[in-house]
């Protein structure tokens, strides 16, 4: 036996180990019985002819094979055609036309064949016996393919098209038996030397992409795909594939990764590059102005590409002092250049945090510089909270409380403005060691107090309406808008539970507070100045009649 018999024999025993193979070929030779002969058609008679073989009783062939595509006869009466015996009906063979021309072509085959070429053959299911199936390749030569190395689960199988390799050819027979079954070992074998090669090398290995996908990109290297995960394309982070690469482009990879349950083979892109963290770690400090490329923009705030696979975060609190900003597109766009300060730099856990405001000039030192307590501006409402208002002046914001509102403390920011209004304030307060401003609008009006105040002066006599009670005191009206306080030390005890609510009382002003819109009254006050002037109208009664008398005494 020659080396290519030999080597064919050796993996013909490997595959059929446990097998009966004889058994599977004969269940094969049986539905192809018999050589090929030559016959003659002697009768065509409606869907069956009848061919002289040299036997008894003449074969039976199946009109079709007799027809073309157009189902027309293209034999006929006393024509010779090769014919093959496939079986017997009723004691007369049966004969195939086309089975003769497939076992010619396999006998060509077999003479033609090469046992030291293990090429692939594409073929093509077109038949089923109990061991197995027949199948055919573009040149219509068939082969037996027995249903142990058929190698797949799928009961589909007629016509279905798959590859093979010749494990076993028998010139007696004139039989050729092929696997699927050692193609797939085989690859499996090639895949896993190639992983093995892949993961024990730390060389970098060239691959194809051949898929990109959200999640990351397949890479064909040396016919084993592996992933490359969007995690591991860039230095920068997580990444979009798509945005940097194609199916069909090249790249550098690494393997990283097999996972043996999955089989799973995991690559990585950026582990064939140098690490971009280490050239930098030496290099930048906290403080450093680099400029950048606005690369990704989003709602929290942006990366910024420093131009060597590193990405830098520029929170939405660092792109400017202006502590409303919704969305860092109010101030930046995508591919923008920036000239940004190093906040943060941390090689080891990949991380670079970056400011903008740090290089801008701060809002509140300009503000103070060209504002003061007690000027009157122009500000816009930027937000309303159940406090107030905050009012952005020059890009600086400043508190408007609802006190400071309105000369009515029943009145809330709410209900007098909406975002967006424009208005007129006075400046009450500039606090730099917080960097605060607070804000007043009724301070731009005349109080109510002030108002009421030009009639009347401390001392004076008024009478009011009670509107509350406290333990503190009692709250009056003097008139429409203007309220004053008794407090308790003002009044005496039995005089505070004796009065109501709506009850009209009589007290003195006994402290005026202009700026802050408040009066105080005291009815102790008032029946002093009562008592003093029953006392003087006393003394002046007194001083007439002694005047008298001694005016008298002395005519």
């Amino acid at each position: 036996m020659n080396e290519g018999n030999k080597k064919l024999q050796e993996n013909f025993d490997d595959l059929m180990e446990n097998e009966d193979f004889e058994q599977l070929l004969a269940e094969y030779e049986k539905e192809d019985r018999g050589s090929v002969v030559q016959g003659v058609i002697v009768a065509i008679k409606n869907d069956e002819a009848y061919v002289d073989i040299g036997e008894k009783s003449e074969g039976i062939l199946p009109i079709n094979e007799l027809q073309n595509d157009k189902e027309e006869l293209i034999f006929k009466e006393g024509d010779k055609l090769e014919v093959a015996i496939i079986g017997y009906r009723g004691g007369k063979p049966l004969v195939s036309h086309k089975k003769a021309l497939r076992k010619q072509k396999v006998l060509e085959f077999i003479q033609n064949y090469n046992e030291d070429d293990e090429k692939v053959i594409e073929v093509k299911i077109i038949g089923k016996n109990k061991g197995g199936f027949v199948v055919v390749d573009d040149n219509a030569v068939e082969f037996f393919l027995p249903k142990s190395q058929y190698s797949s689960k799928d009961s589909n199988t007629l016509n279905k098209s798959l590859k093979v390799k010749i494990i076993k050819v028998d010139k007696d027979t004139q039989s050729i038996v092929v696997s699927r079954k050692k193609i797939v070992d085989d690859e499996r074998k090639k895949r896993k030397d190639l992983i093995n090669n892949v993961l024990q090398s730390d060389e970098t290995i060239n691959g194809t992409i051949k898929k990109i996908t959200s999640y990351g990109m397949f890479v064909d290297v040396g016919g084993v795909d592996g992933l490359v995960h969007y995690s591991e394309i860039s230095y920068k982070g997580h990444v979009n594939p798509s945005a940097l690469y194609k199916e069909g482009d090249e790249v550098a990879v690494k393997a990283i990764k097999y996972d043996k349950d999955k089989k799973h083979l995991s690559l990585s892109i950026k582990a064939a590059m140098p690490d971009p963290w280490n050239e930098i770690k030496d290099g930048l400090e906290v403080g450093d102005t680099i400029k950048v490329i606005v690369s990704n923009i989003e709602p929290y705030g942006a990366f910024v590409d420093l131009g060597n696979d590193i990405e830098g975060f520029l929170h939405i609190s660092e792109i400017s002092w202006d502590k409303n900003i919704k969305h860092p597109k109010e101030y930046i766009s995508k591919n923008q250049e920036l000239e940004v300060e190093v906040i943060e730099i941390n090689p080891s856990q990949k991380r670079l945090r970056v400011s903008l405001k740090n290089l801008l000039l701060k809002p509140f030192d300009e503000f103070i510089k060209k504002h003061k307590v007690g000027d009157v501006v122009k500000g816009k409402i930027t937000s309303l909270t159940v406090f107030g208002a905050f009012v952005k002046i020059d890009g600086v914001e400043g508190l408007l409380h609802n006190e400071d509102s309105s000369w009515d403390r029943n009145v809330k920011c709410k209900e007098l403005f909406k975002i967006g209004d424009e208005i007129e304030v006075k400046i009450i307060k500039i606090d730099t060691e917080n960097q605060k401003i607070s804000l007043s609008l009724r301070e731009l009006t005349q109080s109510p107090v002030q108002n009421y105040i030009k009639d009347h002066k401390i001392g004076e006599i008024v009478k009011a309406k009670i509107k509350d009670k406290k333990d503190f005191g009692i709250f009056v009206e003097l008139e429409p808008g203007v309220d004053a306080l008794i407090h308790k030390e003002d009044i005496s005890v039995k005089e505070l539970e004796e009065l109501k609510l709506e009850d009209e009382i009589e007290a003195a002003i006994a402290f005026v507070d202009e700026k802050k819109n408040k009066i105080r009254l005291s009815v102790k006050n008032l029946n002093k100045i009562k008592e003093r002037e029953v006392l003087n109208e006393i003394n002046n009664n007194d001083k007439v009649t002694l005047g008298d008398i001694i005016k008298e005494q002395l005519s």
